[in-house]
């Protein structure tokens, strides 16, 4: 008879292994779950930007969402803005918002623009959440429900302090298993699955699956079971981060609603506001700039706003990684998730979102023994290597479109050798058509036919018109674009900003 799952043990904390154990905990309560993290080991702490997925996440996990954005610095982001990627004219720059064009289900939005709108930026043009952002503005008002919103919204967050968060509320609320110890090696059985993992100071550990979220290191899924790691830097070419932590310039400087990706030589910077503090990293090639040098442009650009004297004095923490993900994810009882299971780079935040892509389809799918883990880790291996792959393709997209030529590394980027065939061809089929969703067959794409319309038409990609909406979509669309245009300006007198609102929910939670 088929081994039963009554046990899990997840090793390593961070958001990825306190996330699963937060979502397996609440919707498996009879399942028995154990979480190892080391003493030793801290997390990564640069995730700080989630999708909207992350309110769906912790609905699900059963927290609060006052409670998570008191207790984790967080505030509202509405998209990204990406600032001096077509080119190195200062102050260029389109949105991705996390919104979908209006009417995108109902007629071609490109044909629509082109006809119509095409003196706007597209996101301008299609959407009314770039004029949100641009304002600095919640996604929401006071009395709007918690996890609701009048935009689609995801979180800025303290990646330290929503471990803390989650560790908390899984262990007193959901009876999860905490053991601070550190794993020295695994143990398998006849059958080649892992038995026991065995601890410094609490000896073997049993479990019936286990669930690595070691980060890079990959203690289980890399070290014990040795399943390659498949590089990509080939084709993205980001493999170092210097980051920093640095503060307003006053109490009252407003919370940027998105967060601001601008390029530089060899890379990018991102921009994170939270309550408190702003997060920036320089996130770049070390072929093309080394570290004392990004250590210095990060400092300048925080130079412009807290000035040149503080800038010299942020502290920066360096972090070096390989882009890339395991051939298999799923291996025996041992499941891969987080940065044990891959990571790429920070550009789109799409580190977490495939954490939640991760959990949820193993959450909905648990194994009820191992002949039916057998059937699972298959299906979650396919699903999950497309994922990486697709991931790999949208972040590439931002790249082979710019026109700067300020070092190699952006010609390099454009070099058809450095570009996935796939996206390739269809890039060549997207001078024809728009993308739409026949280029896009998963039920849960991890990005969106839509968003890859806000990337090419931010960074200037021609698409032909070679069919026009006929009179009654063109009526249509001018329909549409006007009451967006209501809407802006509504939503321009009536949401608070990023910053108020936080202050109020935080003022009627100590009220209450």
């Amino acid at each position: 008879m088929s081994k039963i799952i009554n046990n899990i043990v997840i090793i390593g904390g961070g958001a990825a292994g306190w996330l699963t154990a937060g979502l397996l905990a609440k919707e498996h309560p009879h399942l028995h779950i154990t979480l190892i993290e080391s003493a030793d080991i801290g997390i990564s702490g640069v995730g700080e930007g989630t999708w909207p997925s992350m309110r769906n996440t912790l609905q699900r996990i059963g927290v609060k969402e006052t409670d998570f954005l008191h207790q984790c610095d967080a505030s509202f982001k509405q998209g990204s803005k990406f600032i001096n990627w077509r080119g190195e004219q200062q102050g260029d720059n389109y949105y991705h918002p996390f919104m979908i064009p209006e009417g995108y289900y109902e007629y071609d939005v490109h044909a629509a623009w082109k006809q119509l709108f095409s003196q706007q930026k597209y996101a301008d043009a299609m959407n009314m959440q770039s004029f949100i952002c641009q304002a600095a503005l919640a996604p929401k008002q006071i009395n709007t429900p918690q996890y609701a919103g009048v935009t689609n919204y995801g979180y800025h967050l303290d990646a330290h302090k929503f471990s803390r968060f989650l560790t908390q509320h899984c262990v007193n609320t959901l009876n999860v298993k905490h053991i601070v110890d550190n794993v020295i090696c695994a143990n398998n059985d006849e059958q080649g699955y892992i038995k026991s993992v065995s601890t410094q100071h609490n000896g073997a550990i049993t479990g019936d699956l286990f669930i690595d979220c070691s980060g890079s290191q990959g203690l289980l899924i890399a070290k014990h079971y040795q399943i390659p790691f498949l590089d990509q830097s080939h084709i993205l070419f980001n493999n170092t981060a210097v980051a920093a932590q640095i503060p307003y310039e006053s109490q009252s400087q407003n919370i940027a609603s998105a967060t601001l990706s601008t390029a530089q030589s060899a890379g990018w910077i991102w921009d994170i506001g939270l309550p408190t503090r702003r997060g920036i990293g320089y996130t770049f090639s070390d072929k093309y700039c080394d570290e004392a040098s990004a250590i210095e442009t990060l400092k300048s650009y925080a130079a412009q706003t807290i000035g040149t004297q503080q800038a010299d004095t942020i502290e920066t923490r360096t972090l070096r990684f390989t882009p890339g993900y395991r051939e298999i994810f799923w291996h025996k009882n041992c499941v891969a998730i987080g940065m044990s299971q891959g990571f790429i780079e920070p550009l789109e935040a799409s580190a977490l979102a495939m954490v939640e892509l991760s959990i949820s389809m193993l959450s909905e799918q648990m194994p009820v023994d191992q002949d039916h883990m057998q059937l699972l880790s298959t299906r979650f291996n396919k699903r999950f290597k497309y994922r990486w792959e697709q991931v790999i393709n949208f972040l590439k997209l931002h790249y082979v479109l710019s026109n700067r030529d300020d070092n190699g590394y952006w010609r390099a980027n454009c070099n058809p050798n450095s570009i996935p065939l796939e996206l390739q061809n269809l890039l060549t089929l997207w001078q024809y058509q728009a993308p739409n969703r026949f280029d896009l067959v998963e039920n849960e794409e991890i990005f969106s036919s839509a968003s890859y319309q806000y990337v090419l038409y931010g960074m200037g990609f021609e698409t032909s018109l070679t069919t026009k909406l006929d009179g009654q979509k063109c009526h249509k669309a001018e329909q549409l674009y006007q009451l967006n245009r209501n809407k802006i300006a509504q939503y321009l007198q009536k949401l608070p900003t990023n910053r108020l609102l936080l202050e109020q929910l935080q003022g009627s939670k100590v009220a209450t």
